[in-house]
């Protein structure tokens, strides 16, 4: 039956056509933007992980650019360590020099107070960023350095770090005047060589800067594990950011070749629903011809 009140036919097709529009949209959507899921309602459970996800992700890129802030700071505290050890070498040398008895003693201590200068210069410039691991008040104090960013299965987060028993190692426990006082070099500048010093004297002095060196080894020693320690970190968080970075792309970017072909296809359904369309609203002008005599 053919009603001139209500067309089926141009309805059906209607209802079709706005179908492959839609769909249409949604494809030429994901093709400009190049994700499936870009909102909420596109998908729920994916969109949720991805924007959680996203930003674990660049919550650990900061955390590893301040990653590359400590690394800056423990290469600064090696260098002077690593400087003090040749200059304290120096004065073993220096010391050794004057157990000779025909060595004028109080000219090597000339030598010897520049090369005690030098420690404090070398502790006082070791400096980054307004803060220097060399000097320490506290022998107790202990500096850290942010290397990572987590989620536990709880869905907590926090900030993990290593730390450095500055304390511990520094080379001063205070620098007043440009002079150094305390820490492990501290005996180290109360060394001072007379014409009356004797070769008990001379032994003391060598015994204080040996336990000197070996502080000074030790501080270097823990200050190189932490720079390994800041390399490998530095490293596994670039792996772990791209791993992140690839997870989410497998939840919510589109596959632009299946995009692609889809929007083809929906392009030529497009223009057959028009013609549809246009073949079931011109079916009631065939209705003319019955009354035509």
């Amino acid at each position: 039956m053919t009603s001139i009140l209500t067309n089926t036919s141009a309805m059906s097709a209607l209802q079709t056509l706005r179908t492959i529009n839609s769909n249409l949209s949604t494809t030429q959507d994901r093709v400009s933007s190049g994700e499936k899921v870009g909102k909420a309602s596109d998908n729920v459970a994916y969109w949720s992980i991805s924007t959680t996800m996203n930003s674990d992700n660049k919550a650990l890129n900061a955390a590893t650019d301040a990653l590359g802030v400590g690394a800056a700071k423990v290469d600064t505290a090696y260098a002077a360590m690593d400087s003090a050890i040749d200059v304290v070498n120096e004065i073993k040398a220096k010391l050794t020099t004057a157990s000779e008895t025909s060595v004028d003693k109080e000219q090597v201590q000339l030598e010897v107070t520049k090369l005690q200068e030098q420690l404090s210069a070398i502790s006082q410039a070791a400096s980054f960023n307004g803060e220097n691991w060399t000097v320490q008040a506290d022998a107790a104090s202990a500096t850290t350095v942010v290397d990572g960013f987590i989620r536990d299965s709880a869905g907590a987060v926090k900030v993990t770090s290593a730390t450095f028993d500055a304390g511990s190692y520094a080379m001063f426990s205070a620098i007043s005047s440009g002079v150094g006082t305390g820490g492990v070099l501290g005996a180290v500048m109360t060394i001072a060589l007379t014409s009356a010093s004797t070769q008990g004297d001379i032994d003391a002095f060598l015994t204080t800067v040996q336990t000197a060196l070996d502080g000074l080894t030790d501080g270097a020693a823990a200050l190189g594990a932490l720079s390994t320690r800041i390399d490998l970190q530095d490293d596994y968080s670039s792996k772990l950011s791209d791993a992140i970075e690839a997870g989410v792309s497998r939840l919510v970017d589109a596959d632009m070749e299946e995009e692609s072909a889809r929007l083809s296809a929906l392009q030529t359904q497009q223009q057959l629903a028009v013609q549809s369309l246009s073949i079931a609203n011109s079916s009631s002008q065939n209705l003319l011809t019955l009354f035509r005599g």
